[in-house]
């Protein structure tokens, strides 16, 4: 009958990769049935209990080192727990060079003072005040830590800013600066295609691939995961995106992101539209717009990134400012008499478009509240059945669209007027010679709003298309013949974005040769080492031996 032993020592930290190698090392000693090495955190208790390895008299803190092993007898089990030591002293020896390690942030900074960059790793209770020492350094920080607070993470990106520094993460696991791979990254070839990465994984696959197609990487930049949170507001996103913008060596942008918040990502996808840099867009989850909107592409998976990001660098002619149309000032209204249309238009739209409502929305928060009075950017089907009692339908009678016209012109806060005309059987029979002097009554009394319309019809439909699109455009009406025209269109005139007013982050924060810091896991510090950076790995342990009461005190202390 096997026999479980266990062994803690109290306030003796490792990283979870030592641990890792210490579990395999006493798992692989003779008559070891099964061992585990972990921080005694409850849910490593819980995990060890579950796996039945883990006694019932077991008590320890958090920042306990927990070695528990099974053997075939109690006299194996003890001989395995007296192995420990000499296993870390063995890991420790072959994979560590003998140089100084310094105990303290501040130490390495002294060993190493070029260093531009700390990358930390340690325990998430931990990793936020590490890190704000770093900023304190003037460094920028790769944050691989998970388990920090949003408040943390909002306060820590808020400071960077002020500082004109990036904080990639919490919980950020892979980039790439100036050819030298952070966290998990794959070695690639350097490029000009730049990326701004809210998924670590999501970053890996895309630049690999970019590597496989024979494209490069100029830098990619991680944010973690929840950069991109309405409260979080992706300060790491633009702050990567703005310094790739003014990065002479990245001709093509890419942004890749688990879903996003809806308003977040309006932002940073006009943020991409305003750079002039051919840019691809994949949100994993959130509704395309269009395939091409002037230099934004959209995709539709990882593997699509990477090839529409490589076809544009070996495009010489799609490398140049795309986003050379005019501005559009106040809001856009559509009045529309197809409910698919005005539906598709939203679909379109609410990329670029933020806030945006509709009578047909397809979020609950882009629903109008009052289907007579818009808001914002609003978008109305007016062959809703709220419009339709007792009325015939705008197809048919422009009665009400005329009204709405003119109710919305009369809005001084509206600069852009958006309009369908369905032609066919059973339409109106003659609909632009109804809108027509109106709209030319409207531009006469507003010089400032511009009207469009989407003409849906064929040069054998009864109404005569091309006289009703002759029409408009007498009336200084833009004619379009489809949804994503008009998208297209509306999209380049209402730039959203506008600089924060924080100082940017400097260029040569990327360009320059990378010097790092590492606190934490010691594989991330090798694998500084073998790509030729300077580097400095801290010995970092628990402040007070993880005792936070003593902790508390001595940074009152300082």
């Amino acid at each position: 009958m096997s026999v479980t032993k266990f062994e803690i020592r109290q306030g003796a930290y490792y990283d979870s990769v030592v641990l890792m190698q210490l579990q395999r090392g006493l798992v692989g000693l003779p008559n070891v049935v099964d061992a585990g090495v972990v921080m005694a955190t409850p849910a490593n208790r819980e995990l060890l209990s579950a796996n039945d390895i883990l006694p019932d008299a077991v008590t320890a803190n958090p920042d306990d080192l927990l070695i528990v092993v099974k053997g075939d007898t109690e006299k194996s089990a003890l001989a395995a727990l007296g192995q420990v030591d000499e296993l870390l002293t063995r890991r420790k020896s072959s994979t560590m060079s003998e140089d100084f390690h310094p105990h303290s942030l501040g130490a390495a900074v002294k060993q190493l003072p070029e260093a531009n960059w700390v990358l930390i790793s340690v325990p998430g209770r931990y990793a936020a005040d590490v890190a704000r020492e770093a900023l304190a350094h003037g460094k920028h920080v790769f944050l691989y830590s998970d388990n920090v607070s949003l408040e943390d993470e909002i306060a820590l990106k808020g400071i960077a800013r002020e500082k004109s520094l990036l904080v990639m993460g919490p919980d950020c696991g892979t980039a790439i600066i100036n050819g030298y791979g952070l966290g998990f990254a794959n070695r690639v070839r350097r490029g000009s295609i730049g990326l701004v990465g809210a998924s670590g994984t999501g970053t890996q696959a895309v630049t690999s691939h970019i590597h496989e197609l024979g494209g490069g990487i100029s830098h990619a930049i991680g944010t973690g995961g929840r950069d991109l949170k309405y409260e979080v507001g992706a300060i790491t996103a633009h702050q990567a995106l703005d310094v790739l913008k003014r990065d002479p060596e990245t001709k093509v942008i890419v942004l890749v992101s688990k879903p996003p918040s809806a308003e977040v990502a309006t932002q940073l996808i006009s943020a991409a539209q305003a750079s002039g840099k051919p840019a691809v867009v994949y949100f994993i989850g959130y509704p395309a717009p269009a395939r091409q909107i002037g230099n934004l592409h959209f995709a539709v998976s990882l593997s699509e990134t990477a090839e529409i990001a490589v076809r544009l660098v070996s495009n010489s002619d799609s490398l140049g400012n795309s986003n050379k149309a005019g501005s559009a000032k106040g809001y856009l209204r559509g009045l529309f008499s197809g409910g698919t249309l005005a539906y598709e238009t939203l679909l379109g739209l609410q990329s670029t478009l933020s806030p945006i409502y509709s009578n047909t929305p397809i979020t609950a928060d882009q629903s109008l509240k009052d289907p007579l009075h818009s808001q914002s950017h609003t978008l109305i089907d007016l062959g809703d059945e709220f419009f339709m009692v007792g009325r015939l339908h705008p197809m048919i009678d422009n009665d009400l669209r005329i009204r709405r016209l003119k109710q919305e012109a009369a809005d001084p806060e509206v600069g852009m007027l958006l309009l369908d005309l369905v032609l066919g059987q059973g339409s109106h029979p003659d609909p632009a010679s109804e809108l027509a002097p109106v709209i030319k009554e409207i531009k006469k009394n507003r010089s400032d709003i511009q009207v469009l319309a989407i003409v849906i019809g064929t040069d054998e439909d009864p109404q005569d298309t091309s006289s009703q699109i002759d029409q408009l455009k007498a009336s200084g009406v833009v004619v379009f013949r489809t949804v994503t025209e008009a998208v297209e269109y509306i999209s380049l005139r209402f730039s959203q974005h506008k600089s924060d007013g924080y100082p940017p982050v400097k260029l040569e924060s990327l360009t320059q040769p990378l010097a790092a810091i590492n606190v934490g896991l010691e594989s991330f510090y090798e694998s500084l080492i073998s790509q030729g950076a300077a580097a400095v790995h801290v010995e970092w342990r628990p402040p007070a031996g993880g005792n936070e009461k003593l902790a508390s005190l001595l940074a009152k202390m300082k």
